[in-house]
């Protein structure tokens, strides 16, 4: 009898066999199979399928290749401004308006656009 995988997320569940776990990148939407846990739900593609789809999203030039930019930092006020490229800005459909939640990981700072308002 085949030994029983455990979820290594939550370490309760055991992983079950799916073949429809969704990927999306760019507007389109990827379907995979993998394993799924029966207890927390995590996903875990197959290595095969993950590497096709990395393999089609980059063919429809949707795959986020990583993106470093510099910049200088600029002070209006008292306050250190960060100015946005223009085609960042583009590409994140960035607006005036939008609010972004800015994150402090070890020595890097985040920055994400938000969907939603928050009430802060």
């Amino acid at each position: 009898m085949a030994e029983r995988k455990v979820c290594p997320s939550c370490a309760k569940g055991g992983l079950v066999p799916v073949g429809d776990i969704i990927s999306e990148f760019g507007g389109y939407v990827f379907v995979e199979e993998g394993e799924r846990c029966t207890a927390c739900g995590e996903e875990f593609p197959y290595e095969g399928e993950t590497q096709k789809t990395i393999d089609a999203a980059r063919r429809l030039g949707v795959w986020p290749e990583p993106l470093k930019l510099y910049r200088k930092l600029s002070r209006s006020g008292r306050t250190l401004v960060l100015r946005i490229p223009t085609d960042l800005e583009r590409q994140m459909e960035l607006k005036d308006e939008n609010e972004v939640a800015i994150t402090k990981i070890g020595r890097k700072i985040v920055i994400e656009k938000e969907e939603t308002k928050h009430g802060h």
